[in-house]
Formats: C-alpha cells, structure tokens, sequence
C-alpha cells in the first residue's frame, strides 16, 4: 500500500514537473561586478582594509554569492584593463534583491567606512540571459 502511494505521488511530481506545475516563474538573475581603484595603490594596508570591508557584505541575505579579487598575473593582453586594484562580484536572484543590498544597513556602512580608500569605482550590472 505504501509502495503504491509512493508510485502514484512519484507519477503525479513527475508529470507536473513536465507541464511545469512545480516550477515557479523567476525573474533572471542579476550580477553585480564592482572595481575599485585606490587612492594609495601601493599600500597593502588599504587593500586589505577594503578587502575585510568588502566581506562584511556577505552578511546581506539577498547575495546568493560574492567573489573579492584582486589582479590575477595572467598574461597582459590590450584587450585585459589592469589599472583596478580589487573587485567584487555578487549573484541576486533578481533586480529586487540588488536594491535591497543596496539600501542594507551593512552596504551602507560599507560605503561609509572604505569610500575614504578608493579614487574611483566603475559598476558593470548585468541581467542572465
């Protein structure tokens, strides 16, 4: 008896599944990639600062993932830009949870706390495809 309510309910999930009945309409995912460039490139103490201000973000709910990186020594090509010194990239499930990282407590304090570091942020935004 138990078998055969198994088999039913395997069934009736599997045929939902292939009309689309469990699946919920999503909105694309949102990647959010920031470089920054130092005001003091050369001191190590501002980047690391930066880095650790950086990981504070982590804590924001709407990040599914964060990247911190800084230049990896691959080859130098015109096409490859070298001139920032760290970046972030974060994964949101949509344009909602972007903006609410942006308006977060956390984000906000960020901001405060390490813009003294940097002369210049570029933000590239991008929807999946």
């Amino acid at each position: 008896m138990v078998r055969r309510r198994f088999i039913g309910s395997a069934a009736l999930f599997g045929i939902a599944g292939i009309f689309g009945f469990t699946k919920r309409p999503k909105e694309k995912p949102l990647l959010h990639h920031v470089f920054f460039w130092l005001k003091n490139p050369d001191s190590e103490a501002d980047k690391q600062k930066l880095i650790s201000g950086l990981q504070t973000l982590k804590a924001i709910p709407t990040i599914r993932e964060i990247h911190i990186g800084v230049l990896a020594s691959t080859e130098k090509r015109d096409v490859v830009d070298t001139s920032w010194d760290v970046s972030e990239l974060m994964f949101f499930d949509d344009e909602a949870g972007q903006k609410i990282y942006q308006d977060h407590p956390i984000h906000q304090a960020f901001v405060k706390n390490c813009s003294p570091l940097w002369q210049k942020v570029l933000v590239y935004d991008a929807i999946d495809v």
